[in-house]
Order: structure tokens, then sequence, then C-alpha cells
């Protein structure tokens, strides 16, 4: 934590970002962010590639905002900022901002708690073993001595609440509860916090999963689920791209699968690769070997791929993976 400590000491401005197509995590770790530099006499914008989805939108406060990347509007606060990308370790996933800013940057630091990815060039807090970024940044706030807003630490609640799976996955320990309490002695409301990231979904996104959950096939002898969701998926039921977000999920629910994939094309054809496992299989590995990344247990990639090839080439790795075991 000691190189995150003595970067913000160092500078008077920061530009925070997180990954493309942002999650609960960065965004809460974000937002806990700012308020703890705010807090002890920082100027700091949050600002994205694309804006936040629809199903995270509750976190965001009324005012102050988190931006959308703009060149003529952001180029200038970007040149005078030193920039802390949160919940990723790869300068290649944060949009246009990597080349249209971060060159120009004072100094940049990660503050993630996935893998390293080997590729990447830069350098921060990383700490593999935590359970979410949220609580990293609590950890830094606790040494300013800053104790979170009521907005803050209700963004950073939902942020460990999503990356723990709802306290339930493998790197939730004693100080992710520690965390928690500390929010919620801020003021985060865990009922509130469950129905929107839960109990808030479309009507559109219940057609969505019927018809993902159409596709599921077994592979490896039943070790291994696949699911697909396909462009015209989105169009048919009215639901979003990210509704599918925790689709990758169900298949885990039987005790046969050990790694469940889901392929996703959005709507303008792009395809990601999701991958969970229950731990016997290190999907991260597997991402990184497609320029991606995630957890041991939970992970992802872009594909330049369409949807065959991209399931053929994962397919196979996978496989053989779990022959292995």
């Amino acid at each position: 934590m000691q190189k995150a400590l003595d970067f913000i000491q160092k500078y008077p401005f920061f530009l925070l970002t997180t990954h493309d197509g942002a999650d609960a995590d960065g965004i809460g770790a974000e937002l806990l962010l700012r308020n703890i530099l705010e807090k002890i006499g920082k100027t700091v914008k949050i600002i994205h590639d694309s804006p936040v989805p629809e199903r995270f939108r509750f976190m965001l406060a009324s005012q102050n905002p988190i931006e959308v990347w703009d060149r003529e509007k952001h180029s200038e606060f970007a040149r005078e900022s030193a920039f802390i990308m949160l919940d990723t370790s790869d300068e290649y996933n944060i949009g246009k901002i990597a080349e249209e800013a971060l060159p120009h940057a004072k100094g940049v630091l990660i503050i993630d708690h996935h893998e390293l990815n080997p590729l990447s060039k830069l350098d921060g807090y990383v700490d593999p073993a935590a359970a979410s970024t949220s609580e990293m940044v609590l950890q830094i706030g606790s040494h300013f001595k800053v104790s979170p807003d009521k907005e803050a630490a209700s963004a950073a609640f939902a942020g460990i609440v999503y990356d723990t799976g709802s306290f339930a996955y493998t790197k939730t320990s004693e100080s992710t509860f520690l965390a928690a309490a500390k929010l919620i002695n801020a003021g985060a409301r865990p009922y509130d916090t469950y129905q929107a990231l839960y109990e808030s979904s479309s009507a559109g996104a219940l057609l969505l999963q019927k018809q993902v959950l159409s596709t599921l096939s077994f592979h490896a002898g039943g070790r291994l689920a696949v699911q697909i969701l396909r462009k015209e998926d989105l169009s048919s039921t009215g639901a979003n791209f990210e509704d599918a977000e925790n689709f990758i999920n169900l298949p885990l629910r039987s005790r046969e699968i050990l790694v469940s994939l889901l392929i996703k094309e959005n709507e303008e054809g792009l395809v990601r690769c999701s991958l969970r496992s229950k731990g016997q299989v290190n999907v991260s590995k597997i991402a990184q070997s497609f320029n991606g990344g995630g957890h041991a247990t939970a992970a992802g990639f872009k594909s330049k791929f369409g949807i065959e090839e991209t399931l053929k080439q994962v397919l196979n790795m996978v496989e053989l993976t779990l022959s292995k075991l």
C-alpha cells in the first residue's frame, strides 16, 4: 500500500478511471477514492471511456458525476493530473483514455485486486488476495484517517457485495466483513444495496436469461458448461447487454460443473468471453492467453474473432486444462 500512499501525497490533481464497461467494484472504488482524496485537499475527476452501465447508475450521486472522456473538454485537466486506474491492471482496457490521455499524465498508479497482467508495464498497489478493490481503497482512507460520507460508503459497499458474490466467493475474508461493517457504520444499507443489484432487472432481462439459458450445452464429460448470447437476442427481448452479466454463474449451481463459459456478442457485434470456475481451474491464466485477465475463479477477455471461432479456441483450451485434473 505504501506506493499508493506516496503517490497520493505527491500530486495535487487526480484523474480516476476504471476498465471500460465499468462494474460495481470499479465504480465503488472510484467514488470512495474521490471522497477520500477530496477530504485531504486534492482535486479529482472520475472519467470513463463510456457511460456507466444502466444497472449500476443507482450508485451515482446527482452531483459530482462520473464523466465520459471528451478529448477537447478533458485534455488540459489530464495533462495536469496524475492517473489512478482502479480495478484493472491493463492500460489497454480503459478505452481511448489510454491513447489520448495516459501518455501525458504526471504519473500513473494501479489499484487493483486482479492478478497482474504480465504484459502491463504499469505498477502500483496490487493485491490479488483482496476480495475487492473497494476494500483496498477503504484501507487507504483509514491510513489518512478519513471516514467516507454516506454516498461513497454506499457505493463502496455495493462494490464489495458485487465482487464477492454477496460475501460467498473464495477471497472473502475477515477483513472483507470488517470493511463492510465500517461502510455500514458510515451509512450503507445492505438491503437497499441487494435490491438495487439483484431485484431491479427489467422483464426484458428475464426474457434474455431464458433465451441464453436455452443455448446451454455441456462439454468435457459434463464438467464444462457453455452459453451463448447473440446480438439478435438483445433486440428480440429488448434487454441491455449488461443484463447478461450474471448469467455466467447459473451453471455453477450444478455440482458437476467445474467451469462455466459465456460467449457474448454486444449490439455492435463485438464479442466478449466470460469464464467462471469453482477453483480447480485457474481461468485467469486462460483469459490472459487471449490478452484478458481477472481472478483465478472469474475472468474474461475481448475477442477479435466471431462467436464460433472464439468458442472453438476457448473450448479447446478449457477442455485441455480439465483433462489434466
